[in-house]
């Protein structure tokens, strides 16, 4: 599902609560298990938390996740009895954390494929270009960064990436291609 329709739908979901109060007893239920406290929660929520996912990284469907990865939390605690002193608040600063520990995972990954690249070789120069093209690889977004990396350095099918990231073999192929692109217009434009 696109991200922009899908928080598009958020917006025209959501449901206004009569205060911090209101929130705190979802919250609290929510986290007691109460299924329908949860959804009360997410439908009266799940829009701002979203916007501020946004707002914070930048990318719709990392919001999205970051949201997803609260509610999943709240869903998850079953009968946890925590002290909150504002629902809003609690909830703002479970997102925020959400969407740093992305940041967090999305530059260790980034990090690791680029050492990888260039510990890959012994010979100096094409170490240095192996740095070169690690760097620019490390740009890409990371679904294409993914594909490029399991096909040329892991020299995997496109039945397998397609296997590996849950999308169809057309998907994965169309991916590598858009990041070979991506990769060889950068590389035109010189070394930095």
């Amino acid at each position: 599902m696109d991200p922009v329709p899908c928080a598009e739908a958020l917006l025209a979901a959501a449901e206004p609560v009569a205060g911090d109060e209101a929130l705190a007893a979802l919250l609290g239920a929510a986290l007691a298990g109460g299924v329908e406290a949860l959804e009360g929660l997410y439908r009266a929520m799940a829009a701002d938390l979203w916007a501020f996912a946004l707002w914070r990284g930048g990318d719709p469907e990392a919001a999205s996740d970051a949201v997803q990865t609260v509610f999943c939390r709240i869903a998850g605690a079953r009968g946890t009895k925590e002290r909150i002193r504002s629902a809003r608040a609690w909830l703002f600063t479970a997102v925020r954390r959400a969407v740093v520990d992305q940041a967090r995972r999305r530059r260790r990954a980034e990090e690791l494929d680029a050492q990888l690249l260039v510990a890959s070789d012994d010979d100096p120069e094409r170490r240095a270009e192996a740095a070169a093209v690690s760097r620019r690889l490390a740009r890409l977004p990371p679904r294409l960064r993914e594909a490029v990396y399991l096909r040329h350095f892991a020299d995997l099918s496109f039945r397998e990436i397609a296997a590996i990231a849950g999308v169809p073999t057309f998907t994965a192929a169309s991916r590598y291609r858009r990041g070979i692109e991506k990769l060889r217009r950068e590389l035109q434009g010189g070394a930095r």
